[in-house]
């Protein structure tokens, strides 16, 4: 994306791959967030939850790829998440962002992660240089 052309309703999008257990084992191990809920499905049970569910963080990091796939790195101003629904397992998410506004050098990006039946798991802004 030539980012000295950005214009507002512009679009990206990253097609996260499927978010399988082994996935949050890997990413519990990396991040050191051991969180039952992520990683046993028995823990869950025990608390009225169906099955392990991604964690929030491994969903933002899938964002903070499709932004440093698209945007050069050093060009990130800021980047904020809320979390708004669990990522299941066994699901593929799609990470998008579209250009809310640019003025001043700087591109406003609305970001979001969805399941294919268009649940947004996390909904967040960042802002990039455009230069």
């Amino acid at each position: 994306m030539n980012t000295a052309y950005l214009i507002a309703g512009d679009t990206f999008s990253l097609d996260c791959p499927t978010i399988t257990r082994t996935t949050l084992a890997l990413y519990a191990g990396a991040s050191g967030d051991h969180n039952p809920v992520h990683i046993d499905i028995d823990a869950c049970h025990a608390v009225g939850i169906e099955d392990v569910f991604a964690h929030g963080m491994l969903s933002m990091a899938y964002l903070g790829r499709l932004l440093t796939a698209t945007f050069p790195q050093d060009r990130l101003r800021s980047f904020e998440v809320r979390f708004t629904a669990i990522t299941p397992v066994n699901t593929t998410p799609t990470c998008t962002g579209t250009v809310a506004k640019v003025e001043d050098g700087l591109a406003h990006l609305d970001l979001s992660v969805a399941l294919p039946d268009g649940t947004v798991t996390l909904s967040g802004t960042a802002v990039v240089t455009t230069h």
